[in-house]
């Protein structure tokens, strides 16, 4: 593979992070027929590791039962009872949740919507939020006993709820060659057994180092430093896989690969655009922040293919979020509160016609001379691109917008209408557009439609990109990326006293491949569930079990930890809240969340187990058993004080400066941003209007575009529960949302029991048994949730330029299953789930 460091990257400065995001046009094109791995159709999808890296079939007890009518209220804080209260007991429970995102306690490990800067609330977490925190410090635990009564093969039967039942992870586990059990093994044991391991390797480049977003930025700069000290930059991380579109396309237009918006802004806003998001689920805490906007004045316009329960109605059940407490009851028991003043139910995959079909009609009132709310001295100012832009609109017809966004004009115009109102617009926008083939231009659209209004760098408006895990975005920040800038890799190797590799490294995607090819042999993760997450279930399987040896630091049991390399190990970590105390007294870590401030975070919990190690300890001491004399870095040291981390950290990334003395001066803060101020990092120093093609599928009368999504009990690929009381289905997961209009077409109907089977360049990938459940999901769009589903995603099917997996744009067709079955669903709760009130307009 060619590469060049120079290409498509903006060095930045103190005042912007530079491109921490790269365009990887030498990777992928529109087809990417040229990869050498072999697909995975050619794999056996009923051998016994394609089938255990998959949840069970069994439908269980599915049913459907009547959806909610608004988000969070009573049932929120009953499901946050019942959850801390069943898991960590009353005591445990209470003391937990008063510490959640508080200065002085400790950040929510689930997602990263930040928090207030000033007057942070008693109650500053959401129901999800109190799901992650009793699901971590639950008092369940898994020990040697337990993996000596369950084989890998029985654990690999249950379903990944079951697993993540089963309690926290206690003690460091080790799976030999051809064992069909896990077994003890010391501290010690372990990292000699990953150092021999890595110094046998024949290339650094045969190992992997993997992290998920949980991970903190202590631990990340560690592992980072680790892995080119050790002579490599194989770092994927889930970044690749959730929103690496949005770094590439806001580096490409704006400089900067991170919004520009803050809390304060939103409240200040006229309008706020939110694409492919599910905040009710995904990110419950931003609805406080949507209603606080709402109070203000604000208008927002929610573009997904599915109407979602929280852009509907919301409860707001925090009480000091009223003037006056006697308020508080009634608004539990009334109806909520509207927060989505228009619903566009665009089909999936259709955000650049339907962002094309605004512009075309703002731009046509500028020519009629009528309010547009398009800023000529911002565009003439500050961009470029502009007259590219506009004759594509002009080149664009009516029909081919209408037709390909599943939009009418009408819809458009108002949603024009509203934006031509707007002094200060927002845009937020999450993986349901990063997801996909083209995923850049989505984001590079978005981008658009706040340029045209000259609505970044001004007070109220700007781009929320909304990550999901708490700490993705702080890991890119130290580093955890495989092809940093060569100032980065100055900087760090002049701070460490060593020459770091120059060769770009494998992502998420690219380590797969690599794996199957016998590329990767060692492969180590910190934090998350890596084969739940990752594309074409069936594919990534084999490709782990290539490998000689898989490593994963973990709090709590999950299917990466039984589809293995030769050898496998299970490292057991702290969790989030527990105390962490080493050498030089209690620790603390930082995370940077999606608004790019860093707050401290403090666990204060005893340790699930005396035989856990800290993410920062198991790096640190596995680094000094595999790099022994070839480094002069105190690794230990590190291991004993985390402030001689952040002291590290503070010269070698632009923005921290004085890190640990502004912690104690100032508790948070916010790291600099170019664009917030309009000083664009790109090529010309100008921000950049993108012509981006329309997506055209040209489905078969048969076809339907898949995207997968979360229920309201699951957050990523951990699953809490087996409800989802937003959508009415209950007791199970294995449901394929549909509209009745299609299912009326292809006569399918409700509860009827089918295989799904996925189409990419003549590849066929099949995921059996899904129930069908009548939605209102736009036309020709099906959803169905994940990790169930990723089986169907194909390994090829990327985005242009980020490399990311199509996860919520797959080409599916469905067949009865064999033999025919059908579920009952209740006719009365499936009415009034599809009649619920949306606004929408003809």
């Amino acid at each position: 593979m060619k590469t060049s460091d120079s290409r498509d990257v903006i060095q930045g400065d103190e005042q912007c992070r530079d491109g921490h995001y790269r365009a990887k046009q030498d990777l992928r094109s529109e087809t990417a027929t040229d990869i050498s791995a072999v697909p995975a159709v050619e794999l056996d999808p009923n051998d016994s590791t394609s089938l255990q890296a998959q949840n069970p079939t069994d439908l269980g007890n599915l049913r459907v039962g009547p959806a909610s009518e608004e988000a969070a209220g009573i049932p929120a804080i009953w499901n946050t009872m019942l959850y801390g209260i069943g898991e960590m007991g009353p005591l445990r429970s209470s003391e937990a949740f008063l510490k959640i995102n508080q200065v002085t306690g400790f950040d929510c490990q689930s997602c990263a919507w930040p928090s207030p800067d000033r007057k942070r609330k008693i109650f500053e977490f959401c129901e999800n939020g109190a799901k992650a925190v009793s699901d971590e410090s639950t008092k369940k635990r898994i020990g040697p006993d337990f993996f000596a009564q369950y084989s890998i093969a029985d654990l690999a039967a249950q379903s990944d709820y079951w697993l993540n039942q089963q309690g926290r992870l206690t003690s460091p586990m080790v799976r030999h060659p051809n064992a069909t059990h896990y077994q003890p093994i010391t501290w010690p044991e372990a990292f000699t057994m990953i150092a021999e391991e890595l110094n046998c390797l024949d290339s650094p480049n045969q190992a992997c180092f993997y992290t998920s977003g949980k991970t903190t930025n202590e631990p990340a700069f560690l592992l980072q430093l680790f892995a080119r000290q050790f002579g490599t930059n194989n770092l994927p991380d889930c970044s690749n896989m959730c929103h690496e579109s949005s770094g590439v396309a806001m580096v490409e237009t704006l400089g900067i690969g991170k919004g520009t918006a803050t809390l304060e802004d939103m409240e200040s806003t006229d309008l706020i655009f939110i694409f492919g998001n599910n905040p009710g689920t995904n990110h419950p805490r931003m609805l406080s922040s949507l209603q606080m906007a709402k109070d203000h004045g604000a208008k927002i316009i929610a573009v997904n293919p599915l109407p979602e329960v929280s852009m509907m109605r919301v409860i707001n059940p925090n009480p000091q979020d009223y003037p006056n407490p006697l308020q508080l009851p009634f608004a539990l028991l009334g109806t909520g509160r509207a927060l989505a003043d228009l619903y566009l139910p665009v089909r999936v995959n259709g955000d650049v016609p339907a962002i094309k079909g605004i512009l075309k009609d703002l731009f046509e009132r500028e020519r009629a001379g009528h309010i547009s709310a398009i800023d000529r001295e911002f565009i003439q100012t500050f961009t470029e691109g502009c007259d590219a832009l506009l004759a594509d609109l002009e080149a664009t017809s009516w029909e081919e917008i209408e037709e390909n966004s599943g939009l009418t004009r009408n819809q458009l115009r108002v949603a024009a209408d509203m934006y031509a109102a707007s002094k200060k617009t927002i845009c937020a926008w999450c993986t349901g557009v990063t997801q996909q083939r083209n995923g850049v231009d989505n984001v590079s659209m978005i981008v658009n439609l706040l340029l045209v209004g000259g609505n970044i760098g001004r007070p109220g408006a700007g781009t929320v990109c909304v990550r999901g895990h708490s700490n993705v975005q702080g890991d890119r920040t130290m580093g955890v990326w495989e092809r940093p800038p060569k100032p980065f890799l100055d900087a760090l190797g002049k701070e460490f006293d060593f020459e770091p590799p120059r060769k770009w490294g494998y992502d998420t995607v690219e380590t797969l491949h690599a794996m199957f090819d016998g590329d990767v042999k060692v492969f180590l993760a910190i934090s998350g569930n890596f084969l739940s997450n990752v594309p074409d279930t069936v594919y990534s399987a084999h490709a782990m079990q290539r490998c000689k040896l898989t490593a994963h630091v973990s709090t709590k049991l999950n299917r990466s930890h039984l589809i293995t390399g030769e050898r496998a190990l299970i490292l057991p970590c702290l969790g989030r809240t527990e105390e962490d105390i080493q050498a030089a007294g209690k620790q603390f870590l930082t995370i940077e969340d999606s608004m790019a401030i860093i707050n401290p975070s403090q666990g204060f919990l005893r340790p699930a187990s005396p035989d856990l190690l800290s993410d920062v300890a198991i790096i640190a001491n596995l680094a000094h058993a595999t790099l022994g004399s070839r480094t002069t870095t105190n690794w230990l040291g590190f291991a004993a004080d985390y402030n001689l981390i952040r002291d590290a950290i503070s010269r070698v990334i632009p923005g921290f400066k004085n890190f640990n003395a502004r912690l104690a001066k100032e508790k948070f803060f916010y790291l600099p941003n170019g664009a917030k101020q309009r000083i664009f990092k790109t090529s010309s120093g100008k921000a950049k209007l993108t012509v981006c093609p329309i997506p055209k599928h040209d489905l078969k009368p048969d076809e339907f575009l898949l995207t997968t999504i979360r229920s309201h009990d699951q957050f990523n690929s951990t699953i809490y529960g087996l409800n989802d009381r937003y959508r009415g289905v209950f007791n199970g997961r294995r449901v394929l949302f549909l509209n009745p209009l299609d299912m009326e077409a292809r006569n399918l109907q409700a509860g009827q029991i089918v295989d799904i089977c996925s189409h990419f360049e003549g590849e066929l990938r099949k995921a059996p048994r899904f129930a069908i459940v009548p939605y209102a999901i736009a036309r020709r769009s099906a959803a169905a949730y994940y990790p169930e589903t990723n089986v169907l995603i194909p390994i090829c099917s990327v985005a242009v330029k980020s490399n990311q997996p199509g996860s919520k744009c797959i080409r599916i067709t469905v067949t009865p299953a064999d033999p025919a079955e059908v579920l009952h669903f209740p006719k009365a709760d499936l009415a009034r789930n599809l009649d619920r009130a949306v606004a929408r307009i003809p």
